[in-house]
């Protein structure tokens, strides 16, 4: 695991300064802090960062071909690389090291672009060809690592893991996109799609971008994406043994490593899940870690202690404050770009507990999105048998109003907000969906802007990115195009976001063997009966790890990392909440309207509604954009 970073200039050939790209890496050294390097050329520079996982004496990076045809640097881990390394040697490469990154290179000049197919693991890499002159960046499959790149004033564009990698170079305009105002009120993190400074691009999951110097930058192209197209045939019993076979070999596969491993256990069926199969597959006892809360109601040790008793797991366990509000600085720093989901702060302090004993973490991400545990898609499945049910005009004319006007019941239990369901069986299925999956919705939003922001904004709305993604889906059901959408979307922009820079921020290897690629098109296939049944969701998979897993574990309540935000915004972080609506950085920018502001504060300080969600969303904006130096 590593940072990179690199500038490349497209459409004449300038010079690079070794010492731009060094501070570019400087600026990564959390996620790389065992070695550096940095490599130029007429008009191209590489620099990495290295935490050493994989051949750990060797694979120095940027690495050169064997031949000096190709360079690279990388960062990620590909972990069928021993196989591919076999295949190569057949066909007649030599290697002089051990480890990954040298297989990339093989694998690039024997098959091009096309490597990528044959590549599993997580990745993003530059790869120069000095023959072509051209460079290939890559991102993996379903965009575990990042990859940042921005066109630059001098022609170049430079590229890192990191924003905070181009935030180093001095060219970058710090600009805020305004709607990456309208994207991250809406979802609480800013989607792939889009980034908080103008300009600033991300390379999407799936895709890989070839720039050359003799002519003008070309868009990223699509090299994978997942199909819902089509079902798979057999007995529940034979796609329950398939399942299993893929879940066993995710997680052996990820278990190559040089450093000592171990894996994330909240208790949950995915982390339990993993735990079981790694240590089914272990010789030792698997290391394992949990963050326990003192707050009984949200704290989860208890199972985890009954899963690392059950596989003998060498387990540790730490308990947090509900009072951690003291790290918010911190947490600001790791993404850079405002980042609201709250569970990045449990996540990055288990993340510390892991480092204190592995270098590499295991962890039980990925399986919700891939086979719908997400209580939202359970809702949706549901939701689109009644949409089918009632005539498009009367959900259009009666429910629509009715949802308008019914009264938003934050306190009152998930079953009886009717007012959400209201609004999304009166759309079509993307638009319902895309409206439950948003943090703040529309009309609440609009409350919040002043006429400047709504000017700039053109009548863009967040919403319609996932409608379109959802509609054009290679899916037929509804429920389909849901979980496409949480892992074309929503998966890499918030969960892989949080996991990626919290175990980086303390140079940690997070793994996640449920984001297998060929486990994620098995489950992609599975027919709708399988993946929702009895409004359960995940049926499938705690069907066949019924063999491993207790039903108090499989089938209890989903709870997930809780943080009491709506108890410090009316404690601790109220006298901020209300300071950022009379003086802070938002209340003086054109965006917002004040009186809007200070109504949300006041109303949630009082009791008589819970805004603690766009609160904390708006007092992180606040500090990342004071962080970004967008205001003093």
């Amino acid at each position: 695991m590593c940072g990179i970073a690199g500038i490349f200039h497209c459409g004449t050939i300038k010079p690079v300064d070794p010492k731009r790209v060094e501070r570019m890496c400087d600026a990564l050294v959390h996620r790389g802090p065992d070695g550096s390097g940095v490599w130029t050329a007429p008009g191209v520079g590489l620099g990495h960062r290295r935490l050493s996982i994989i051949d750990l004496a060797g694979s120095p990076q940027p690495m050169l071909s064997a031949d000096g045809r190709s360079v690279i640097v990388f960062n990620g881990e590909i972990y069928n690389f021993r196989e591919l390394r076999k295949e190569l040697e057949g066909l007649g490469a030599k290697f002089r090291t051990n480890g990954d990154t040298e297989v990339i290179l093989a694998a690039y000049k024997r098959w091009g672009t096309d490597c990528l197919s044959r590549l599993h693991g997580m990745f993003a890499f530059a790869l120069y060809d000095l023959r072509e002159r051209s460079l290939f960046l890559a991102r993996d499959r379903l965009g575990v690592k990042p990859l940042f790149m921005a066109p630059l004033s001098d022609g170049s564009i430079a590229f890192a893991s990191e924003l905070k990698g181009l935030l180093a170079h001095p060219l970058l305009r710090r600009e805020v996109d305004p709607l990456a105002i309208e994207d991250y009120l809406t979802w609480g993190y800013v989607p792939d799609h889009r980034s908080i400074l103008a300009g600033v691009e991300k390379l999407p999951a799936g895709h890989f971008r070839l720039l050359r110097h003799d002519r003008p930058p070309t868009a990223p192209v699509q090299w994978w994406d997942v199909s819902f197209a089509e079902r798979h045939r057999g007995s529940e019993r034979d796609l329950e043994a398939e399942l299993l076979h893929h879940l066993r070999e995710a997680v052996t596969s990820r278990m190559v490593a040089d450093v000592p491993l171990g894996a994330f256990l909240s208790g949950g069926v995915d982390s339990s899940s993993v735990v079981a199969l790694l240590a089914e597959a272990s010789r030792d006892p698997v290391r394992t870690c949990t963050i326990g809360f003192d707050v009984a109601a949200v704290d989860e040790t208890s199972y985890a202690a009954q899963i690392a008793e059950k596989f003998g797991t060498d387990h540790r366990t730490r308990q947090v404050s509900a009072d951690d509000f003291d790290a918010l600085d911190t947490l600001s720093a790791m993404f850079d770009e405002p980042f609201a989901d709250a569970s990045a702060l449990p996540t990055w302090r288990v993340c510390q507990l892991a480092r204190e004993s592995v270098t590499v973490a295991l962890s039980g991400d990925g399986a919700d999105e891939a086979m719908a545990g997400y209580r939202r898609q359970v809702f949706h499945f549901h939701e689109e048998r009644v949409r089918s049910l009632l005539p498009a005009a009367f959900r259009r004319n009666v429910l629509g109003p009715l949802g308008r006007i019914y009264p938003k019941a934050d306190w009152a239990p998930q079953r009886l907000r009717a007012k959400a369901t209201l609004l999304s069986l009166a759309g079509d299925g993307a638009a319902g969906y895309a409206l439950g999956l948003s943090v703040v919705p529309p009309m609440l939003r609009d409350g919040l802007y002043a006429p400047a922001l709504q000017r700039s904004l053109g009548g863009y709305r967040a919403e319609q990115p996932v409608i379109d993604m959802m509609n054009r889906a290679p899916a037929r059901t509804g429920l389909d195009r849901a979980q496409y959408a949480d892992l074309k979307f929503w998966l890499p922009g918030d969960i892989l976001t949080k996991v990626d820079r919290t175990s980086m921020a303390v140079s940690l290897e997070a793994r996640e063997p449920l984001l297998d690629h060929r486990l994620i098109e098995f489950a992609a296939g599975l027919p709708d009966r399988m993946r929702v049944r009895g409004g359960q969701g995940k049926w499938l998979l705690k069907k066949a790890m019924g063999r491993y897993l207790p039903d108090d574990i499989l089938y209890r309540p989903k709870q997930g990392f809780v943080t009491p935000i709506k108890e410090w915004l009316r404690g601790p972080l109220a006298n901020q909440a209300k300071a950022m609506t009379t003086n802070g950085a938002l209340a003086r920018s054109e965006w917002f309207d004040k009186a809007a502001l200070g109504g949300l504060v006041e109303a949630h300080s009082s009791g008589l509604a819970d805004n603690s969600r766009v609160l904390w969303q708006l007092l992180m904006l606040e500090r990342s954009l004071v962080r970004l130096g967008i205001f003093a």
